[in-house]
């Protein structure tokens, strides 16, 4: 007779904090008494498996901002390192968008980079077959002249063609088309950026690790199920459609994975309650008695990026509103959710202001029901207080104003915390 084995049961608060304890942030930030060192920093990486990469510096580059949430203000320099300087603890490739990932993980991506005609995205899967003289001169120049920008390549070209005015690549000149197709594919990665934030080309041969670049490819079906067991140790506890969203890989491929780890033990079925999908939850997954961190937490947060999960998991439904006009944002331009505990308390649209030295508050608002908990509303705006004073430091900058650019409050908190701002 087949022996009965109990299904764990959850209960949304719960798988919260499981949640946050592997994303590293069910806790205060770690204490220390000099600055975050490398191996501060990728103990991040380590945990949280990629860092999606967007060119948006309203506040602070997309890829920045994970770390300072976990760590607190940290030298951005060691990002550059990790990913500018050999041997390279980081390489860019196409995972959750265009992404950092370690060495390692480039390597499991193999089989997306194989599939480019079905999983590229826009006109890239045409370009061998429209563009191939293109390709080969762009993979000559890249060879001769690496790490190299894409408008170094474009002015290196004997034929110099135009920009393209097609749907695909926006206003992108040829050799930018080009080196985008090479990087899907695998060929040539970043070497690092420069200061506009462009992509220094290299051939990937000449990037990754020697040791990393010697080994065998995984087949697809290994890579697929290592890189869903990396989903799931970031994630803690998620559905089959998180642990795929976190490589944006299809359910089709992500299913037998699964089913895979959860034979080998790696995924352990549970059941949460109010969350109405099969569930997963990683085999060194743990539950912390309570959560008692508070972080910003930047719209390409691995804890706030997959927006079903977000909405389902935390009770929020949001969106980055930088493309929406101005009259149809519900909470501004680019706002942050504040974590503060196991819940989504507030809603704060941020822009650091450079010139005059001033980190702006654009709007504050207090999260709806039911991503927000019973504790005050004074309580938010002073952990916000102190949020905002660390976020400046780590910015550069000397002071918070509470106003839009009008002068005006904005958002239910910002009353209060104008007036605790202007108290300190």
């Amino acid at each position: 007779m087949a022996r009965m084995v109990a299904v764990e049961r959850y209960s949304l608060s719960q798988a919260r904090r499981i949640a946050l304890r592997a994303q590293g942030l069910a806790g205060p930030r770690p204490s220390r008494a000099g600055p975050v060192t490398m191996r501060g920093f990728q103990q991040v990486v380590d945990r949280l498996g990629l860092l999606q990469i967007d060119s948006v510096n309203v506040l602070a580059r997309a890829h920045l901002m994970p770390a300072y949430s976990r760590l607190g203000p940290y030298d951005t320099a060691l990002l550059d390192r990790a990913s500018g300087t050999a041997p390279r603890r980081l390489v860019e490739s196409w995972a959750h968008e265009a992404s950092f990932v370690p060495p390692e993980t480039f390597r499991l991506l193999e089989w997306r980079r194989r599939a480019y005609r079905t999983e590229a995205w826009g006109g890239i899967a045409a370009m061998p077959s429209e563009r191939s003289a293109a390709l080969d001169e762009v993979r000559a120049l890249v060879t001769e002249h690496g790490p190299i920008s894409a408008a170094k390549v474009h002015d290196l070209m004997e034929s110099s063609p135009p920009r393209s005015t097609t749907e695909w690549g926006w206003n992108w000149t040829v050799a930018k088309q080009a080196l985008e197709y090479l990087f899907f594919v695998g060929e040539v990665t970043s070497a690092g950026r420069n200061g506009a934030f462009e992509r220094r080309y290299d051939l990937t041969s000449r990037v990754l690790p020697p040791a990393v670049a010697a080994q065998p490819l995984p087949d697809d079906a290994d890579a697929v199920r290592e890189l869903v067991a990396i989903s799931a140790r970031a994630h803690g506890i998620g559905s089959q459609r998180c642990l795929g969203d976190y490589f944006r890989i299809k359910q089709a491929r992500v299913e037998p994975a699964v089913a895979d780890l959860v034979e080998a033990g790696v995924l352990v079925p549970v059941k949460v309650e109010g969350w109405p999908r099969h569930v997963f939850r990683h085999r060194d997954a743990t539950l912390p008695r309570r959560a008692t961190g508070s972080a910003l937490l930047s719209p390409f947060d691995p804890l706030v990026f997959e927006r079903r999960r977000l909405e389902e998991l935390y009770g929020l439904r949001y969106r980055i509103e930088i493309y929406v006009p101005a009259h149809l944002r519900v909470w501004g331009y680019y706002v942050l959710p504040f974590l503060m505990g196991e819940h989504l308390e507030a809603l704060v649209d941020l822009k650091a202001d450079r010139k005059d030295k001033v980190l702006r508050v654009h709007g504050v608002h207090r999260a709806p029901a039911p991503a927000r908990s019973a504790v005050s509303d004074a309580s938010v705006v002073e952990a916000l207080v102190a949020e905002l004073g660390l976020m400046a430091q780590w910015l550069g900058l000397e002071q918070v104003v509470i106003a839009d650019a009008s002068g005006t409050l904005v958002g239910d908190l910002a009353p209060a915390l104008h007036a605790a701002v202007r108290a300190v």
